[in-house]
């Protein structure tokens, strides 16, 4: 392989990685500081008996978190599979 060829493949896997860091953390940002923002207009609707802004504050977003990490790393590992880096089985 040659050093420009090695160059190209590196750029484009750390490329892949940052968009998929870039999404994860706008998606945490999101859960993390618009929807307690937002609590007083979630508390309109009801979840479970629950006013949904307090839902989505105890559950809602602890789930989303957890729900985030699978995703990205079920994508990394992804990522590291097509460019080589991937864990040998």
């Amino acid at each position: 392989m040659s050093a420009n060829n090695a160059d190209d493949v590196r750029d484009r896997y750390w490329a892949k990685t940052r968009n998929l860091t870039i999404v994860v953390l706008a998606l945490w940002a999101f859960f993390a500081l618009v929807v307690p923002a937002m609590v007083s207009t979630l508390n309109q609707f009801t979840f479970l008996g629950f006013p949904f802004g307090y839902y989505m504050i105890a559950q809602g977003s602890l789930i989303a978190f957890v729900v985030i990490i699978w995703v990205q790393n079920w994508r990394q590992d992804a990522i590291d599979d097509e460019f080589g880096f991937g864990e040998e089985e």
